[in-house]
């Protein structure tokens, strides 16, 4: 069976990943020749936190998102298991303790213990929720990766449309909402730093009441500084207020980060249905795989499973939803 993918972001390398794995041939088509900034998934943190994204997100994501970690270090490698660590300034640990209580899996952790995690958040924190079972990547590493062996298997990106006839998956993200009417975009904002007088082993969620933060370490003094929630689909600039709530926050969780040079601004349009959850949507000869949200690399991989479950074995899932 021949099946043509259009979109090779996140969604669509997953999925074409998963197919090839079970044996299937495919095509796999986008409208540029290779992965890079056009895709919001090359301005993901690649935070694989299923317990964390629990404050906010449903009960599938907490339960599929565990199943990324494992797939991705099959097929990317790359994954590092240091776990999550969520602080709060003094001033908000109330913010701590509803955190708490609105996820599982956290060890509380006091001033001795964060500083034997982070030497370099020593005497800046009292307390903090420790998730030793999560994991995080590097998003364009690991879409290199994808898109290296697909190519070793005979998958190049190609820019043609597909032919008439054959089964099609579509991954385009937002640009699907020509077809699905009900997806909607949400603005994400982030920053890529350099800051080499700080060294952290592990993304680090600050929380605060109007726009919590995380940062991603990406090795040599490089972080990822991330992200805002917008209702928009605007795609092209960040705003100044979210520029400073960002680079203030960072400064707060260390004051070496207002030294930092911003090396990228990164900023795009998340798809997302009214729930946050994805969809796969069978709409005539087409099957769309959508909505990731801001779960682009937690979910990716279970949404491809269920779909290649269903162009293969007639498999509905869980997300499997008729037009």
């Amino acid at each position: 069976m021949e099946i043509s993918i259009i979109g090779a972001g996140v969604m669509g390398l997953c999925m074409a990943t998963e197919i090839t794995t079970r044996g299937g041939k495919i095509r796999l088509y986008d409208r540029e020749p290779a992965i890079g900034g056009h895709t919001c998934s090359w301005w993901a943190g690649g935070m694989l936190a299923p317990q964390c994204e629990g404050e906010t997100a449903d009960e599938p994501v907490v339960r599929l998102g565990q199943e990324a970690a494992d797939w991705w270090n099959k097929h990317a490698g790359g994954v590092t298991r240091n776990g999550s660590l969520v602080l709060a300034l003094g001033r908000d640990g109330g913010e701590l303790k509803r955190f708490s209580r609105r996820t599982n899996g956290a060890q509380q952790i006091g001033a001795d213990e964060i500083a034997q995690l982070e030497p370099d958040l020593e005497h800046r924190f009292n307390t903090a929720l420790f998730f030793a079972n999560e994991a995080h990547l590097s998003p364009r590493d690991a879409l290199s990766s994808l898109s290296q062996n697909l190519q070793k298997n005979g998958v190049s990106v190609q820019m043609t449309h597909p032919d008439q006839g054959v089964k099609t998956i579509d991954c385009r993200g937002l640009s699907a909402s020509d077809a699905l009417t009900d997806l909607r975009g949400v603005k994400g904002e982030m920053l890529i730093l350099k800051c080499p007088d700080v060294s952290l082993s592990r993304p680090i969620r600050l929380l605060h009441p109007r726009i919590p933060i995380y940062i991603v370490p990406r090795g040599n003094g490089v972080f990822m500084l991330g992200a805002t929630m917008i209702e928009s689909a605007d795609r092209d600039r960040i705003t100044a207020r979210s520029m400073l709530e960002l680079l203030s926050a960072a400064y707060a969780m260390h004051p070496a980060f207002g030294e930092a040079e911003i090396l990228e601004i990164g900023v795009d349009a998340r798809p997302a249905f009214p729930d946050n959850l994805p969809r796969i949507r069978k709409h005539g000869p087409v099957v769309y795989a959508n909505g990731l949200y801001r779960h682009g690399f937690l979910l990716a991989p279970a949404v491809a499973r269920m779909t290649a479950d269903f162009i293969l074995n007639g498999k509905r899932s869980e997300f499997m939803d008729e037009d």
